[in-house]
């Protein structure tokens, strides 16, 4: 497109990991249009991700849990009637949709914007609500490359690949109080994340046993889980099998303390899932192990090094797999241990 936005919407609302791999698009959008005013709409519990990012105007909030009570709180509805009022106020002059859902696609139909880029075969009809629909190159699956393919259809040129995550200094304060009160050095740890949203992502507790005290053993470092509050148990049951301290910092560390615990690490191994994104986003050293998610599709970029899969090329273009040679299980401790030395010899 020959035209030279000013006011641009990215939107992707979730989840963690998907928003970390959607910011070389915003990046290259601000290296293509320098001049422009972009807005980020999120869901509250991830706009930490994107506080003081250089390269981003304004973050809208979009929460979706408290909205989706519309029919019976009122205040829900007043809020929805508020967000309506400010996505038009700020007279887009171009919307890109990222998430590629029913109800991200009509909050951009519903800003007034008259160029609503986003995917063609987009989740829930939501591409009728586009003028701009991207398909997808089947031989260049991963999700970066479609998301600059996006900001390309809007007239973007710069296409380079840059993952920008602010580390705010008062988030690196309260974690080294919290690791000092662990009893974990500032400068020597490894960060385990050993759960995720979905079970059949999880590389089975005692594998992640084994490996933190081969890396406690082999490497020196202090080991440190995390996760959410909910995953509390996992992590003891974590502590339970293996032979050295484990760290519990799960639910302990709002986003932007879990961003600066990362950034710290030495090492990070993780599921896939959204703390193993951010630890290969800032440039730690990571592994990430991956089951029926396709690593052609959502792996770290760029960065074959980082991934522990079974045949993590050779898949296809669809997002998941039910072949159980991939589930996640299959991956063996050596074929991980290996990623970690690997990635410790860097």
């Amino acid at each position: 497109m020959a035209e030279n936005f000013k006011n641009i919407l990215i939107i992707k609302p979730s989840s963690l990991g998907d928003i970390v791999l959607a910011l070389p698009a915003l990046s290259a959008l601000h290296g293509s249009f320098p001049a422009a005013k972009i807005s980020w709409l999120v869901r509250p519990e991830f706009a930490a991700l994107l506080k003081n990012h250089p390269h981003l105007r304004d973050i809208i909030i979009f929460d979706r849990k408290f909205l989706g009570k519309i029919w019976y709180h009122p205040l829900a509805f007043v809020s929805l009637l508020s967000l309506i009022w400010q996505l038009r106020r700020k007279k887009f002059d171009a919307v890109i949709d990222l998430q590629g859902l029913l109800r991200t696609a009509c909050l951009g139909w519903i800003s007034g914007c008259k160029n609503r880029f986003g995917m063609k075969n987009a989740r829930e009809l939501a591409h009728i609500f586009y003028n701009h629909k991207v398909p997808q190159d089947r031989d260049n699956i991963h999700l970066v490359d479609y998301y600059l393919k996006i900001i390309q259809a809007a007239g973007a040129c710069d296409t380079n690949v840059e993952f920008i995550l602010p580390v705010d200094s008062t988030d690196i304060n309260s974690v080294n109080e919290l690791l000092a009160g662990n009893g974990v050095g500032l400068n020597n740890y490894a960060v385990l994340v050993p759960s995720a949203a979905h079970r059949d992502k999880c590389w089975p507790i005692e594998h992640f046993a084994a490996l933190a005290d081969k890396i406690s053993s082999q490497f020196g470092l202090s080991i440190v889980a995390t996760g959410t509050a909910l995953e509390t148990n996992v992590i003891e049951k974590l502590k339970t099998a293996s032979n050295v301290p484990v760290a519990n910092l799960a639910g302990l560390t709002n986003l932007g303390e879990l961003i600066a615990l990362l950034k710290a690490a030495k090492l990070v191994v993780s599921n896939d899932t959204g703390p193993g994104h951010v630890a290969v986003a800032l440039g730690v050293p990571s592994v990430l192990i991956f089951g029926r998610s396709n690593p052609a599709r959502v792996a770290p970029y760029g960065k074959i090094n980082c991934v522990a899969a079974v045949d993590p090329h050779g898949r296809g273009p669809k997002p998941d797999s039910a072949d159980p040679k991939h589930d996640i299980k299959a991956v063996t401790f050596d074929e991980v241990y290996q990623k970690v030395s690997e990635q410790m010899k860097q």
